[in-house]
C-alpha cells in the first residue's frame, strides 16, 4: 500500500539551496540563455561555475565528493535551472541521473573510487549512451554489440543523440553480450573513457530546441574496454538502464516544470503591462482563463513531481508516479509555453521575449527518456495489472 506523502513540505536547507539556484539561474543563466540558443554554443564555463557550487554531484555522498541531497532537492535545482535555460538544466539531469547516477549505484567500489568523485566534482562531465538509429523507445533492439575477448570486451555499433557528447570524459554505453538471451539478459553496459582506442564522437545534427544543449553520436569500431569496465553483472544492462530511467524521468519532469513556470512567469507580466482595447490584456477574460488554465496544470505537475521524488527517497516504487510526472509534466510545459506565445502576440513570435525557445526547449521533454507514449504504456501496464481482476 502506498503511503500518503506530503508534497508541499520543504525543509530549511531545500529552500535555502533552491533559492541560491533561483538567484544564479536569474544572474547567469538568464543573461545568457538567449545567446547560447542562438549560437548553438554549450556553455562550458556555466558548467565550471555549477561544480564549484556543488550541483554536478548532488545526488551522491559527501564521501565521493558529492552533496549528498535526496531526489526532492535535485528536482528543486533542475527546476530552477530550467525556469531560466532549459539546455543547462538538460545537461546536468543527463550527467547526474544517467551517468553518474548509475556508476555510483551498480559500480564496484573500485569504479566508485576511480569515476564518481571526478564526476560528482564537476572536473569532469558524464554521458549515457543508450539511443541508436533502431533503438530509442525499443531500447531491446539494441545493436551495438560487445565480444568477450580474454580479458577485455570489443565494442561495435554506433549510438546517437547522446547528450554532453562532445564535451564528456566518461561515458556509459549499452551493448548485446549475448543475443540468445533476448532483451532482458542480453544487453549488458558499459564504462567508457574518452580517448579509448576504436571510439570516436561525431556533433549531432542541428535542432528544433535545447541549441545550447551538446549532443553527439557515439562511435565504436573493435573498441577494446576491459573486462572490469563492465557496469553491472554481464545481462545486467537492461533491468539497470531501466532503474536509471525511471530516476531520470523525474529530472525531466522537474525540468519540465521549470519551463513552464518560466513562461507563465512572463506571460502573467506580459499581460499585465500590454494594453489593448483600453484596458490591460491581462483583464480580458479570454487571457485571464488561459493563465488560469496554465498555472493549474503547472501545480499539478508541481504535486506529481514532488510525489514521484518523494517516494523515490522514501525507498517506495515509483516507476509509475515517475512516468505519470513525466507525461503530465512535459505534456503540459508544451502547452503552457504554447499559449505564453500566444498571450504575447507578434512578440511572442521572436526571440527577446524567451517564450519561443522555452516552447522549442519543451518540445523535447515529450521525446527524450522515454516518449509521452512509452509513458502512457508504463502507466497503463501498472494500471491494468492492478485492476484487472475487478469486475
Amino acid at each position: 500500500m502506498t503511503t500518503t506523502l506530503d508534497a508541499t513540505a520543504l525543509t530549511e536547507e531545500q529552500e535555502m539551496l533552491r533559492d541560491m539556484v533561483r538567484q544564479f539561474s536569474q544572474e547567469v543563466l538568464l543573461p545568457q540563455a538567449i545567446e547560447i540558443d542562438r549560437d548553438r554554443r554549450f556553455p562550458i564555463e556555466t558548467f565550471k561555475q555549477m561544480a564549484e557550487m556543488g550541483l554536478l554531484g548532488l545526488p551522491i555522498p559527501e564521501d565521493y565528493e558529492g552533496a549528498g541531497v535526496d531526489s526532492l532537492t535535485m528536482s528543486l535545482v533542475i527546476e530552477e535551472l530550467a525556469r531560466c535555460c532549459g539546455s543547462t538544466a538538460l545537461g546536468v539531469a543527463a550527467h547526474t541521473s544517467l551517468c553518474l547516477w548509475p556508476i555510483y549505484t551498480f559500480g564496484t567500489e573500485e569504479q566508485r573510487a576511480r569515476y564518481v568523485p571526478d564526476l560528482a566534482s564537476g572536473r569532469c562531465l558524464g554521458a549515457f549512451g543508450l539511443t541508436e538509429a533502431n533503438a530509442g523507445s525499443d531500447a531491446g533492439g539494441t545493436q551495438t554489440t560487445a565480444v568477450r575477448d580474454g580479458d577485455h570486451y570489443v565494442l561495435n555499433g554506433a549510438k546517437i543523440f547522446i547528450t554532453n557528447a562532445n564535451f564528456a570524459d566518461t561515458f556509459i554505453a549499452t551493448a548485446v553480450t549475448d543475443v540468445e538471451k533476448g532483451t532482458r539478459g542480453g544487453i549488458s553496459s558499459f564504462i567508457v573513457e574518452r580517448g579509448a582506442d576504436g571510439f570516436s564522437i561525431n556533433k549531432g545534427d542541428e535542432k528544433l530546441g535545447m541549441r545550447g544543449s551538446d549532443w553527439g553520436e557515439l562511435l565504436f569500431q573493435d573498441c577494446r574496454v576491459p573486462v572490469g569496465q563492465r557496469l553491472g553483472g554481464e545481462g545486467e544492462g537492461f533491468a539497470n538502464f531501466m532503474k536509471t530511467l525511471d530516476g531520470g524521468r523525474i529530472g525531466i519532469a522537474a525540468l519540465s516544470l521549470g519551463l513552464a513556470r518560466g513562461a507563465l512567469e512572463r506571460a502573467a507580466t506580459y499581460a499585465n503591462e500590454r494594453e489593448a482595447f483600453g484596458k490591460r490584456i491581462a483583464q480580458h477574460q479570454a487571457i485571464a482563463f488561459k493563465l488560469a488554465d496554465m498555472a493549474t496544470g503547472i501545480e499539478a505537475s508541481r504535486l506529481l513531481v514532488r510525489h514521484a521524488a518523494q517516494l523515490r527517497d522514501s525507498g517506495q516504487p515509483y516507476t509509475t508516479a515517475a512516468a505519470m510526472a513525466k507525461l503530465f509534466a512535459s505534456e503540459t510545459a508544451v502547452r503552457v509555453c504554447y499559449d505564453a506565445m500566444q498571450v504575447h502576440g507578434g512578440f511572442g513570435f521572436t526571440n527577446e521575449y524567451h517564450v519561443e525557445r522555452m516552447w522549442r526547449d519543451a518540445k523535447l521533454c515529450t521525446i527524450g527518456e522515454g516518449t509521452s507514449e512509452i509513458q502512457r504504456m508504463v502507466i497503463s501496464r501498472d494500471v491494468i495489472a492492478r485492476h484487472g481482476g475487478v469486475r
